[in-house]
Parts: structure tokens; sequence; C-alpha cells
């Protein structure tokens, strides 16, 4: 696939902004990295599907293919660097093993290869990490893999691998900060655009270190140079964004790990050079849009996509004045959701959504007070939390009472309602120290 003839400007090229350096340079993974990568990992990683999503392209007015990564064995394209990485060892390295730190996909990437290709191999997850996801990867790496639990953060368990590889030799497989891993995430691109017939006008890849990113960037950069990238990061970790404003490589202080598979401090030192060249524009999605994300992806369309793997899909909402009309490509790069996330991703979706309100309401200490806030309510509004405690004050106790509205709209009619009846309250949702600490 090939740019326009004649230099032509697609729509999408005049409504997101161009890259400031246009020409390819040495920091690009080459074409023919990808192509040897694809061939390496062809017998054992699945060639997913990229097929125009009927339900998305009609409610954004556009051609939208999904690229389904959720569909590899391991649920996630992590397989294809962990893969090629692994595969391309040389014997000495080969005998000597391998060794990774990672909380989720990355780690089961690692296993699967060291099962498949019969090298030793040594994952560090924090001891934090939920057993279904620990079960996981011994499951996928058999008795070729030690799981091994360290630390209360990745950043722990990323200290104890690299002190475990220079002790005993083992190759250090980066979950995205290496061109081997970067190269086998690449070949996303290669099979996209194979599997089309025409060029994408915008491609939507989620980013956290960066690897899927650069790898799938370099390859459109060099042969669909008219498709416009858009790099999408969760707010809670918007390392991206802020090396971005920077200019170079910044470090975060805290972040979210609500969307763990792309949940980092740092971009990498490899990718973060090869972002800078690929990408037209950025965006950041709050973690409450990618929650709605998930929940319409699995609701309406039976796909169970976790965090990092909706985030893409959360960003098109921001996007839907640019992507109308236009062939756009989005990489579904995860499926691995725990179910006992549900609760918690139902609850920043309506929170977000604004469906779901907490208060801090002051009743007064007498009978009745409590029926006469449940007449400010209206017919579909429902109580989902109260929690009531008198205090030591004998005029009025404070309740943390949760709210649940059939229609975001109604929200500003029922303030109104509770302003004219006097009742005594506080909205908390948009309090994070108060809200964090109650809810």
């Amino acid at each position: 696939m090939a740019s326009r003839p004649g230099g032509e400007k697609s729509a999408a090229e005049e409504l997101i902004p161009i890259r400031m350096e246009n020409a390819i340079t040495a920091s690009l993974i080459p074409l023919a990295a990808i192509d040897e990568a694809h061939a390496r990992i062809r017998q054992v990683v699945l060639e997913t599907p990229c097929l125009r999503n009927h339900d998305l392209s009609e409610r954004y007015g556009c051609d939208l293919f999904l690229k389904r990564e959720d569909m590899q064995s391991v649920r996630s394209f992590k397989i294809r660097g962990a893969y090629n990485k692994i595969k391309g060892l040389s014997e000495t390295e080969a005998v000597n093993g391998v060794v990774c730190a990672s909380a989720g996909n990355h780690a089961q990437g690692v296993a699967f290869a060291c099962a498949k290709l019969g090298i030793r191999g040594t994952i560090y997850m924090p001891d934090p990490t939920p057993s279904q996801k620990v079960t996981k990867v011994r499951a996928f790496g058999g008795d070729w893999v030690k799981v091994i639990l360290s630390g209360d953060t990745f950043d722990d368990a990323y200290a104890a691998a690299l002190e475990h590889s220079a002790r005993e030799a083992a190759s250090f497989v980066h979950p995205f900060d290496d061109k081997e891993v970067i190269a086998g995430q690449g070949t996303i691109a290669k099979e996209m655009l194979e599997q089309l017939d025409r060029p994408l006008d915008v491609l939507l890849v989620a980013v956290g270190g960066g690897g899927l990113l650069s790898g799938v960037g370099s390859y459109f950069r060099q042969l669909s140079p008219g498709t416009k990238i858009i790099a999408v990061e969760a707010a809670g970790a918007a390392a991206l964004a802020a090396s971005m404003e920077a200019g170079k490589r910044v470090r975060l202080d805290k972040i979210d790990a609500f969307a763990d598979g792309i949940a980092v401090k740092e971009i990498g030192l490899k990718t973060f050079p090869i972002i800078q060249e690929v990408i037209d524009d950025h965006l950041i999605v709050p973690e409450g849009a990618i929650c709605s994300a998930i929940l319409q992806l699995y609701n309406e369309q039976a796909i169970v996509a976790e965090p990092a793997g909706a985030a893409a899909i959360a960003a098109l909402e921001q996007l839907a004045g640019v992507i109308r009309g236009k062939r756009v490509g989005v990489i579904l790069c995860g499926g691995n959701n725990d179910v006992h996330r549900t609760q918690e991703i139902t609850e920043r979706a309506m929170l977000h959504e604004g469906r779901k309100h907490f208060f801090i309401v002051r009743f007064p200490q007498r009978s009745g007070a409590l029926r006469d806030f449940l007449h400010v309510l209206g017919p579909e509004d429902d109580i989902t939390h109260f929690e009531y405690t008198k205090k030591t004050n004998r005029a009025s106790g404070p309740a943390l009472v949760g709210l649940e509205l059939k229609n975001p709209d109604d929200f500003k009619p029922l303030l109104a309602r509770m302003r004219a009846e006097g009742i005594n309250f506080e909205h908390i949702n948009d309090n994070p120290m108060l809200f964090e600490m109650l809810v």
C-alpha cells in the first residue's frame, strides 16, 4: 500500500495535525526486520482477523476495522514480540535461559514462547499480582517456566529480574524497549496492510511503554505514509503526553494502574524517538471512558476487552468529527479481563457517564427526615449506597448517599429540587480527596 499519487492529501490529513518531521529516518524499525519477524513467528502466532465492525461503523459514520489481537492464544499481542525475541536467541543464549518482569500479558507471552521453544524462563511478578494471572502464566509455561513473586510493585519485580539477568547470564526480555520485541509487534501492521484492500485514513493505537506503537507505526509510516497515526493513552498514566510536551522522556511520579496493560511511568528509551517520528497526534482518554467502552463492547458485541484493549475504542468519541466518512483502523490489543473487576468497571463507567453520583447529606435528627429526602428523587432514580452515622451533633447527622440516575440529564433538575427543599448536601464526585476516602 502506498500514499496517494501526486501528493494528494486525504481529508484526514487536513483535519489531524501532521507530524513535524515527515522524512523517514534511521530511528524506524526497518521493514526487513518486521518481515523477518513475521516469518519467524507465523507458525505459532495467529494471524488475527481485521474486519469491518458494523456497529462502530454505523455509530461514528465511518468504515471502522478492528484488528482482533484479543483473539491470540494468550489473548493479547504480546506473544508476537516475546516469541520473536526468544526465537532469535543464539544457542548459547538459549542455554542460559531468559528472564522477564511483568504483571500480566507480557509474562504470558514469554511463558508461551519458552514452552514452545523448550527454553528455560524465569518470570518475576509483583507479589500482589492476582492469583488468576499467576496461574495463567504457569499454565502457559508449564515445566519450562518458574514464576517468582517479588516486591510490591512492577518496579520491584523489574529490578529483581535485572539482577537475575546479570547473575545468571540470562537474556532479559523487555516488555517493550527492545528492537526485536518492537519488530515482533510490528507484524500486526504487516498483516493489516495485507488484509485490507485499500489504505486507512486513520489508525488508532493504544500506548503504554510504546512497543506496539513503535512497531506498527514504523511499518505504516514506510508503506502507508498517508495513514494518520493517533496514539491513545489512559489519563492515569499519560507518560507519552508529558514526554511530548517536554520534548524528552518524562518519568511520572505516580500512575493509576487501572489500565494495567498500558500503565507505565515512562516511555521507552528506544521507543520514544520512533513514536515522535511516526505519530500525527496523541489523545488522552479517562479511565471512565475506557470502562464505558469495555461494557459497550461486551453488551453489544460480546467482545471481552481488557482496559488497555478498549482504550483506542474509548477515543472514538473524541474523534467523532475527525473520523466521519473515513476508513479507520483500531487495534484491539488485549482481552485478558478479570471478571472480578466487573463491579469496578461498571462503577467507573457510570461515574464517567454522569449516571452515578455520591453526596454527603446532613439529615436533621428528626423523624421523617429521610422520607423528605426521598421525595426529591425522580421516579427512575435509585439509591445504591446509604451509610448513615449519628454524630455527637444533636441537630444533624451526615450520611454518604450514592444515587444512580437513568438519564444523566436528570442530574441538574435533581440538584435544583434538593436546593429548593433546603436539603444540606455536598456533591463529592468532583472532590478527589473526599471521594477516594469515602467511596
